[in-house]
Formats: C-alpha cells, sequence, structure tokens
C-alpha cells in the first residue's frame, strides 16, 4: 500500500478547488503544495512510527480519534461543516507530528511551492486531519499493529525516495535542530529539487 497515493487519489477537482478558494489561491499552485504536504508529513509519521513511545501514542491516536469517518465529507471537512473535535483539529495535529519543526516545514512548502507562508500554514491545517484519516482508515482496514504501522509508512517513504529526489531534502528539514537554519542549506539548486517534489 502507498499512502502518498491514497492522499493523492482524493485530491478531486471539488476538494482541490476548496482547498484554493480557502486560501485563496490558484487551483495548480494549490494542488503541487498539497503533494509536498503529503510527502512531508507521511515522512514525519513514518519516523515517529519507527520510534517505540511516539509510535505507540501514533497508534493510540489512531484508535482513539481518527477511524477515517471524516473522509466520508472531505469538502466539508475544509469547509468547516465537520464538528470540531480531535479528527479535524489540524493546528493540533501538526503540533504532535511535527512538534518544534512546524515552522520550518511551513517555510520549506513556501519555499518551494510559491505560496506564501501563512497560505502554506493554512494548506497544511487543512491537509492534516485527511492524513490521519487516511492513515486510521489503512489501519483499521488491514487490521495494523504498530509493527504494521511502521512499514507502510516505511515502505511509501522508501517507494517515494526512489521516484522522487526531493525526498531527501525533506528528510533534512525533519532532521534539524530547530535554529531556522535549514533553510539556508537548502537554498538554490536543493529549492529547485525539491520544488520537483511539489508534483504528482
Amino acid at each position: 500500500m502507498n499512502l502518498l497515493e491514497v492522499l493523492q487519489n482524493q485530491l478531486n477537482d471539488d476538494v482541490v478547488d476548496n482547498l484554493s478558494r480557502t486560501i485563496r489561491a490558484d487551483k495548480e499552485t494549490t494542488a503541487n503544495a498539497a503533494n509536498g504536504v503529503f510527502a512531508t508529513m507521511v515522512s514525519a509519521l513514518s519516523r515517529n512510527a519507527a520510534k517505540p513511545e511516539a509510535g505507540s501514542a501514533l497508534l493510540n491516536a489512531l484508535d482513539r480519534d481518527h477511524d477515517g469517518s471524516i473522509l466520508n465529507d472531505v469538502v466539508g471537512l475544509i469547509g468547516g461543516a465537520q464538528p470540531r473535535n480531535k479528527a479535524s483539529n489540524g493546528l493540533g495535529i501538526l503540533e504532535h507530528i511535527l512538534g518544534g519543526k512546524t515552522n520550518s516545514v511551513v517555510q520549506m512548502v513556501s519555499q518551494s511551492s510559491g505560496l506564501d507562508f501563512l497560505k502554506s500554514a493554512e494548506l497544511m491545517k487543512l491537509l492534516a486531519p485527511l492524513v490521519m484519516g487516511t492513515l486510521g482508515k489503512a489501519k483499521r482496514q488491514n487490521g495494523l499493529d504498530q509493527g504494521g504501522l511502521a512499514q507502510i509508512l516505511s515502505g511509501t517513504v522508501s517507494q517515494a525516495s526512489k521516484q522522487r529526489e526531493g525526498m531527501s531534502l525533506i528528510e533534512k528539514v525533519l532532521d534539524a535542530d530547530g535554529d531556522g537554519n535549514v533553510m539556508d542549506d537548502l537554498a538554490g539548486v536543493g529549492m529547485k529539487v525539491l520544488g520537483g517534489l511539489f508534483r504528482k
């Protein structure tokens, strides 16, 4: 199972149209940025799932809050029509997954996609529940334990790394110590390579 493909398949015209109107950006830029957000979040989730304590916390969060039912109305989720709870709390999800690296990741998405910082942050907040809902649905349908969850995530990242050169740059951002200097390291050619990742 390739989690990125499952996520990208949910970016139909209606979803992209609603995302672009919500963040006030053109549809092509929004769709490209969304692909990059998916790749970044799956990479971060894979790293978390590989650690015993963080992986256990992820498994518990999926069991408790993310059963996949949120995917029944993705357009409603984006438009704010779904009830406010942990399953739809994009900001809370980002803080749990990315921690202190959230701003660096938003900056990377912004520079790579052409969206400004605030629009990139809003897009990530909108897509985070979709990522967790998709992962929770996969867990439930396939009866995954912690090891199975880690395997699907690492397999997706490995497959994407072979197809997309920019995945290694995402790893550098996630490895950064949070001082902000990582973006200097990814300037120039690095950001151009990463920009290629933000297309399906």
